[in-house]
């Protein structure tokens, strides 16, 4: 059995509402997700360590977004159970203490592979507490028309060394917020562009973890650790920068 929010919380981390088809991977009762979005800017991966399902299996899952609609319906503890033709995994049924749901599982070969990525050196490591969180989905959520998000190094008027979360249009006379976190920071006056709306997106899929780590390179990835003892689960993202400067 696992729980209903446990369930949604899982997908949500891989779902980012963009990456539709994943495989799940079973073994040894933990669950792993490795994706990537449709436009390649983000890779990641989500592991829960304890999942309902004994013994090894690959579940191809091509359409999450209707595995979360029939989800959503159910309440409580869910029981999950997998019908197999042949070597193929075809069903995952999902039951609680009213409904009995059907999903279909497709064909592993139709699941694009993940790309892989060559860790850099990062110059740049800070907490994510949950008021930061909060605070910066707010400042993104102010300026929701612009995708825009611009990531500098420089030093508060305590000359200590911060990273600026900047939010805005790239005209210089319009509205900004910027938000500052301090941290381990190597190298200063880096400014390095991403894209705010997936980037608050990754945020509110794991605000219930309880903060997270952001590490970033001097060459423009971003790397998001998020790890909660309580639900058991561990997500990472790596994330590239904005192709084009947009301040």
């Amino acid at each position: 059995m696992i729980n209903k929010q446990t369930l949604q919380s899982i997908i949500s981390k891989y779902y980012l509402g963009v990456n539709e088809s994943v495989k799940w991977e079973i073994g040894n009762n933990a669950l792993s997700i490795d994706f990537m979005t449709p436009t390649k800017d983000v890779i990641g991966s989500v592991e829960a360590f304890e999942f309902p399902i004994e013994g090894f299996h690959k579940l191809a899952i091509y359409d999450t977004k209707k595995l979360s609609n029939l989800i959503s319906i159910c309440s409580g503890d869910l029981l999950l159970e997998l019908e197999k033709n042949q070597q193929l995994y075809t069903k995952l049924y999902i039951s609680d203490l009213n409904f009995n749901l059907s999903y279909a599982l497709s064909d592993p070969l139709l699941i694009n592979k993940v790309g892989t990525v060559n860790e850099p050196d990062y110059v740049v490591e800070i907490k994510l507490e949950p008021e930061d969180i909060d605070n910066i989905i707010k400042a993104k959520s102010a300026l929701a028309g612009v995708d825009n998000m611009l990531l500098t190094t420089t030093y508060n008027l305590d000359k200590e060394a911060v990273v600026e979360f900047i939010f805005g249009d790239e005209s210089g006379h319009n509205n900004k917020i910027t938000y500052q976190i301090k941290g381990s920071i190597q190298e200063i006056d880096m400014k390095i562009p991403f894209n705010s709306d997936i980037f608050k997106t990754i945020l509110q899929a794991n605000k219930d973890m309880g903060g997270g780590t952001l590490k970033l390179s001097s060459m423009g990835l971003m790397n998001l650790t998020f790890s909660s003892k309580e639900m058991e689960l561990n997500s990472e993202y790596y994330m590239i920068r904005k192709a084009e400067q947009d301040f």
